[in-house]
């Protein structure tokens, strides 16, 4: 499975020639990124703010889907049960060989049949910057429970690429709580080329974080 960090909380997740763009943002809506221009099978929006569900970004091209399964977690995007920002949706995308989440813009701790559901998976997206979403401190709280294989933390502020909202935190603000971090010059990885292989069962300490680069960041 290959995974393409677009920017903020927008990834491309491609196999077998089937593909699917998770919460592209509207044109504009999030400062240092170039617009989403991207074709799909899927587009899979966590929630209806503008820099999440830029639907019309994406051409849908042949949107038979017969190789990923879906799943949707209800959540909330605050912590007072929605009343500020409203709902969250959580994907676990799930090809046969890889089962990977996108947890959108999680604003609230998770629930204990959800920390069950979210379990060992091979891959997890989760927000980091705070403000909007849970901080870099929650997010690392979450990522010890879950224990993934690994974790690719999105929807920050880069000072050095001049990307992401001013009012959200650094990507160190999460990193700092892990010792295997990984930074990867791209902004693609591919799940062969770790070992998401369940190790990290039997250990609180197995998740490898992985750092992209957006690929559609302005600077650079």
């Amino acid at each position: 499975m290959k995974i393409t960090w677009i920017g903020h909380s927008c990834f491309k997740i491609e196999k077998s020639d089937v593909s699917i763009i998770t919460d592209p943002y509207a044109d504009g809506s999030v400062p240092g990124l170039r617009p989403v221009r991207e074709e799909a099978n899927m587009v899979l929006c966590s929630h209806e703010h503008s820099d999440h569900n830029g639907r019309e970004t994406v051409k849908l091209i042949n949107q038979a889907n017969d190789l990923f399964q879906i799943q949707t977690i209800d959540t909330y995007h605050d912590d007072v049960q929605g009343a500020k920002r409203g709902k969250n949706r959580i994907f676990i995308i799930d090809d046969g060989e890889n089962r990977i989440a996108h947890l959108g813009d999680l604003g609230c701790e998770l629930a204990e049949e959800q920390i069950e559901e979210l379990k060992y998976l091979d891959v997890v997206m989760i927000p980091v910057g705070g403000y909007y979403t849970i901080d870099g401190e929650q997010a690392a709280g979450i990522i010890k429970r879950l224990k993934p294989g690994i974790v690719l933390p999105m929807h920050y502020r880069n000072d050095a690429d001049g990307y992401g909202f001013d009012v959200i935190g650094t990507v160190d603000d999460f990193t700092k709580y892990f010792d295997d971090v990984v930074t990867v010059c791209g902004s693609e990885m591919d799940t062969a080329d770790f070992d998401t292989g369940k190790a990290c069962n039997t250990t609180a300490m197995g998740t490898k974080v992985v750092i992209l680069r957006p690929a559609n960041r302005k600077k650079g």
